[in-house]
């Protein structure tokens, strides 16, 4: 199969690539097509004419969206739009990576794909209107959420990664203070490529599907684990989303669950601890 991947050159978007290697993949970088020109992303996907589209890009730094809510809107929700009409003018299944964010955090269990979504901040929302603009356009659609993603290729929209960055603050500090009261699902990027290839061998009924690795753990306990598996001696202490004070408020829980990957009988995903320690095995050879 033809499957073009825009965003191709992002920290998803590589491990996306190396994962379908198998099939004809036709990587558009970020610099390549601008995802908020509609004709650039029609024509771009028309001069390919692929079988899937996979869309990687989007605005993800969670804070700086809040200071720029027009571009966040334009990339996470008009790009998504685009990407989903140029699809849908070539006949091509869609895959559009969202995000645990749509929800609020109140419920207090593994949030369904069929939950009902009620985002806090600025990227939530844009990329909430972004997954109806994908629903509204493109007749055969995969949206896939998922959840703290990390991976071993730079993050172009943040620079590092929460892994990276935690190694290089042990470095320099001798204790740091991490969030604990934010619950999610780290997932490493390698593990998501896979479960999207194993989507397009198996092709199943489109609609969301929650992609995520297993399991669940605040932003302190990630840290912690972090530094147990690569060795390193810190002190961490454990703070509250209201005194680290972010720009742009969090949902206190956003674990999803991969129901509909289940019910498919392809979900792929592994616990959050077994793929962090392969990530750091390839990092620093822990």
């Amino acid at each position: 199969m033809t499957i073009a991947i825009i965003g191709a050159d992002g920290q998803l978007g590589k491990d996306v690539q190396l994962a379908l290697k198998a099939h004809d993949t036709r990587p558009i970088a970020h610099g390549e097509v601008d995802i908020t020109d509609a004709a650039k992303v029609v024509a771009a996907i028309a001069a390919i004419h692929p079988d899937w589209v996979i869309n990687t890009a989007a605005m993800t730094h969670v804070d700086d969206c809040e200071g720029q809510h027009m571009r966040a809107f334009e990339i996470n929700a008009l790009g998504a739009r685009h990407v989903a009409e140029a699809s849908r003018q070539v006949g091509a299944a869609l895959i559009h990576i969202s995000t645990d964010y749509v929800f609020d955090g109140e419920k207090k269990t593994p949030y369904m794909e069929g939950d009902a979504t009620h985002p806090l901040n600025v990227y939530g929302i844009s990329k909430l209107a972004g997954e109806f603009y994908v629903r509204n356009t493109c007749p055969v659609y995969y949206i896939i959420r998922t959840s703290g993603l990390y991976g071993t290729h730079k993050c172009r929209g943040k620079g590092q990664n929460f892994v990276e960055t935690m190694l290089k603050l042990a470095k320099e500090k001798e204790s740091l203070r991490i969030v604990s009261d934010e619950v999610l699902t780290p997932t490493f990027t390698e593990d998501l490529a896979r479960q999207i290839d194993v989507l397009v061998e198996s092709k199943p009924p489109h609609g969301i599907y929650h992609a995520t690795n297993d399991g669940a753990c605040s932003w302190f306990d990630f840290a912690k684990e972090i530094f147990r598996i690569a060795a390193i001696e810190v002190a961490v202490e454990e703070t509250t989303a209201s005194q680290w004070n972010a720009p742009a408020r969090r949902p206190a829980y956003s674990v999803l669950e991969n129901k509909a990957l289940k019910r498919a009988g392809i979900d792929a995903m592994s616990h959050w601890k077994d793929a962090l320690g392969r990530y750091l095995s390839k990092k620093i050879g822990r």
